[in-house]
């Protein structure tokens, strides 16, 4: 009897990995997505990981500090791929499944001020839920961070109410009480939330991949259809629902006033003028900043990341000719101002 459990494939697609696990990892900027990402490509358990990544600005700074990158693909030693989704969710799953090698789970990060629901929909409403099956929306908090104002969000709350497992990540940086009272906030939006623990993103795979926790009938169900006619009538229409992503995303970033601001030089900074513009002169609204920094008296590239009031600094050998490339996201910042502080760091 046991052939009745073995999905039938439709023979003129021939598309051998019907049914491929899809987890979405999607969290407020800074919680740790990326963190957590490279937790689960340096994975030691044989699985064969796909990565996309969609890194919001127009710098894709984190595909680079992944591993050297061929056009928008990484290939790691351990056969687990990274490939960016240049605006194209759908397209980027299909590169993925028409791939020869065995790939064995898909792994997706949203951008930090994402709304999950149209990603989620480009598994559930379109013809990818023929290949795919959705596994686990997983949502990081930065537990340090965190506090109401938060929600102010539309999409951070968002994030948390599609999440089926929460994991409150940074955990080490903050007391048991105020451990206790994200829990608590997280519960009241969330009841019967699933909540790990993890300091550095790091957390047992078999927790997190492989968990058969999305609800899928809560998405396709009537009571979603009302709430959001609009993404249902767009995800109808075969490739349009990636275009009307897209607006969806801007339509949000509008919403809570959220900018992205992205600088590069040819020209390398003065770090004591840097140091200087990060403490005196660097606006309160700056949530997130990242990027690659070239400093006049080191030979090092500088992989720089920035979070609340809290930033590192890593060295490493520049693979790539010197140059600056970083990115500042939060909310109402301006831009020339921003362009002319960095200006007067460079050398």
């Amino acid at each position: 009897m046991t052939q009745l459990t073995v999905p039938t494939t439709n023979p003129s697609l021939d598309i051998p990995k019907q049914g491929m696990p899809v987890t979405i990892i999607t969290g407020f900027l800074g919680s740790g997505k990326t963190t957590l990402l490279n937790q689960i490509l340096k994975n030691k358990q044989d699985l064969k990981v796909a990565v996309l990544v969609n890194e919001f600005g127009d710098i894709n700074i984190d595909s680079q500090l992944l591993v050297s990158i061929d056009q928008d693909m990484v290939e790691l030693s351990n056969g687990c791929i990274c490939c960016t989704i240049n605006d194209n969710l759908f397209d980027a799953v299909y590169q993925v499944l028409e791939r020869e090698e065995r790939i064995d789970y898909l792994v997706i990060e949203t951008t930090g001020i994402a709304d999950p629901l149209p990603i989620i929909l480009t598994f559930l409403a379109t013809e990818l839920r023929d290949f795919t099956n959705l596994d686990s929306i997983l949502t990081v908090v930065d537990t340090e961070a965190f506090n109401t104002e938060h929600f102010e969000s539309e999409a951070a709350f968002k994030q948390i109410t599609y999440g089926d497992i929460i994991l409150l990540n940074k955990t080490d940086l903050v007391t048991p009480e105020k451990l206790q009272e994200v829990e608590n906030f997280i519960y009241d939006v969330k009841v019967g939330g699933r909540i790990l623990h993890t300091t550095y993103g790091e957390v047992a795979l078999p927790l997190i991949l492989d968990v058969g926790l999305t609800p899928k009938d809560k998405y396709t169900a009537s009571d979603t259809k009302d709430t959001h006619e609009h993404e249902h009538h767009h995800h109808d229409h075969d490739h349009d629902h990636e275009h009307h992503h897209h607006e969806h995303h801007s339509h949000h970033l509008e919403n809570d006033g959220f900018i992205s601001i992205s600088f590069q030089s040819d020209r390398p900074f003065d770090v004591h003028k840097f140091e200087n513009f990060l403490a005196e002169e660097l606006p309160q609204n700056v949530f997130r900043a990242k990027g690659i920094l070239w400093f006049s008296d080191s030979d090092f590239r500088h992989i720089f990341q920035l979070s609340g009031p809290r930033y590192n600094l890593q060295a490493d050998e520049w693979p790539t000719p010197p140059k600056n490339q970083v990115v500042f996201i939060g909310r109402k910042l301006d831009i020339g101002q921003i362009h002319s502080h960095l200006n007067q760091c460079l050398v």
